[in-house]
């Protein structure tokens, strides 16, 4: 590989001199439309792959029904959201949910270890919502600007057309954001043993809003009834090796016998401020909300009941989109949430068609009607308008035709204000600490599943990127960096003496390192935090 480089530019052939951040308004202000940088890259990357979903294709489904508690924790499900999907009780609310993974192909096996989607569709009589998210809590990075690279990163390689550990780890060892999602999917947590074991989590950071336009800062999460279970790697290679379908196979096969999984549907809450208490921005969907301080209130349930008559026409035509909410939720300034809205739905424009919403299984349910002046198109094969006036397919006109529904009593109004530009979270701190705790409280078995995973991927990695992972790693907790260290046989001292990533702050600058109890770290600015984190390390 030759080191020589070459400056990066558009594909106007500008040169690029910042591609590690949208433009927003100040450093947790919302994006903006004028973000061409983003929009060129994110919708060229939409459009590389023709018919299957570019990430996501190795997919199955299934429909079922939500029911809404109608309160949150202890309180009244109306205090935080108006949304009547949540408030009302006693209402089965449609719902088809796609599970996926993520990386390989749609014949790609389900033993792989990968992120899963978790895409759930609820047809609401306010309209369709959809919660699209993975099993997992968090993601790699924070910035929906580095998606593209992310997943080119993790895809194939595209000379070899194979998936190379180097390619993997040398973005993740320039990319500290990702050390905390590594940590996971390294573990036994990477393989889900089958989809109704499995958590679901919305992973970005949305607003409830109520009916006096008062908003708060939300996680969304299912919990599955049936527990969660997880595989090592040789017992998921043992699974492949027979069947490279498990997991549909699973889920068909326990609706068809009547053993409907279900799930508790659970939501985190905090105030909608920037709450610099915290050593992480609630905004960054690398972190999670630790749940001693924000603990999961449950909302309703799930129960999926019916496995898809076709494949292909409910399945694979399954479209979803994060910016499909229903009034009582709302969008937070996170960057992955506001990229992602522009991006799926354009996937799914041109994966499918721009009436891809026409179809029935991504159309509203008869009491949502979708009413537009919007026509035409290819395959469109019905006008959604209303029947009074089809001659008028526009607003507003004194002649009939669709007009703005009424404003509600109290509208959201978020205040915004900073300077337009680029700009990184300054709150990283987490970006370590984070990885660290869930590698302490991690089970023994799944912390030796995790070294092992780690440490085999790095024996084939060139020796700076082995060098700088364990630097990382090490970091994060001392002990995850020795013994992925020895498994691959890299120079722990040498990798200690590496100097921080150019342009970012050493982590002993951005947090105080833990002082662990069994001699394993040297640092004199330990916390009582971290002090007795070390102590308790090891426990679950």
């Amino acid at each position: 590989m030759s080191n020589e480089k070459s400056t990066l530019t558009t594909r106007q052939g500008h040169p690029v001199r910042d591609n590690q951040a949208m433009r927003s308004v100040g450093e947790r202000g919302p994006a903006t439309l004028e973000n061409y940088q983003f929009i060129e890259k994110i919708t060229h990357f939409d459009r590389e792959r023709i018919p299957e979903r570019v990430v996501h294709a190795r997919g199955t489904g299934a429909h079922g029904y939500f029911e809404a508690y109608g309160r949150i924790g202890n309180e009244p499900a109306s205090k935080y959201t108006c949304a009547r999907v949540l408030n009302e009780t006693g209402v089965r609310t449609p719902v088809f949910v796609r599970f996926s993974t993520v990386i390989g192909g749609k014949d790609s096996p389900e033993t792989a270890r990968d992120p899963r989607g978790f895409a759930v569709k609820l047809k609401t009589v306010d309209g369709n919502w959809d919660l699209v998210g993975n099993n997992l809590k968090i993601f790699f990075i924070r910035d929906a600007i580095k998606f593209p690279d992310m997943i080119h990163a993790f895809k194939p390689d595209p000379v070899t057309n194979r998936q190379e550990p180097w390619r993997f780890y040398d973005f993740v060892s320039q990319t500290p954001e990702a050390l905390h999602m590594v940590t996971w999917v390294k573990s036994p947590w990477g393989i889900p043993a089958n989809y109704r074991e499995m958590e679901g989590a919305g992973v970005n950071t949305y607003k409830l809003v109520n009916d006096q336009g008062v908003a708060h800062l939300v996680k969304f999460h299912w919990q599955p009834k049936q527990g969660v279970r997880n595989l090592t790697a040789a017992q998921a290679a043992e699974i492949q090796a027979g069947d490279v379908g498990h997991a549909t196979k699973d889920l068909y096969e326990a609706i068809e016998r009547g053993d409907f999984p279900e799930w508790e549907f659970c939501v985190q809450i905090m105030s909608d401020d920037d709450h610099p208490e915290l050593d992480f921005d609630p905004l960054d969907d690398t972190k999670r909300w630790p749940e001693d301080k924000f603990p999961l209130l449950p909302v309703g349930r799930m129960v999926l009941d019916r496995n898809p008559e076709n494949v292909f026409a409910e399945t694979e035509q399954s479209a979803f989109g994060t910016g499909v909410l229903v009034e009582g939720v709302d969008f937070s300034d996170d960057k992955m949430l506001q990229g992602r809205t522009l991006s799926y739905s354009d996937t799914q424009r041109y994966r499918v068609g721009p009436n891809y919403l026409q179809l029935p299984i991504n159309a509203p349910q008869d009491k949502a009607r979708a009413m537009t002046n919007q026509r035409d198109g290819q395959m469109a094969y019905y006008v959604d308008a209303d029947a009074g006036n089809r001659h008028i397919n526009y607003e507003p006109s004194s002649l009939g035709g669709l007009r703005e529904a009424e404003k509600p009593a109290k509208e959201y109004h978020q205040y915004v204000e900073g300077h337009l530009g680029r700009y990184q979270t300054s709150r990283t701190q987490d970006d370590y600490r984070q990885a660290g705790e869930r590698y302490r409280t991690f089970e023994e078995w799944e912390r030796d599943e995790l070294v092992a995973n780690v440490g085999g991927d790095l024996k084939q990695c060139p020796e700076p990127i082995q060098l700088r992972m364990v630097w990382h790693l090490w970091h994060c907790d001392p002990d995850y960096g020795r013994r992925v260290a020895e498994i691959a046989g890299i120079d722990l001292e040498r990798a200690k003496a590496l100097p921080p990533l150019q342009g970012k702050p050493a982590p002993g600058q951005l947090r105080n390192a833990a002082t662990y109890t069994d001699g394993r770290a040297e640092t004199s600015t330990a916390t009582a935090q971290d002090a007795e984190i070390g102590e308790t390390a090891g426990a679950k």
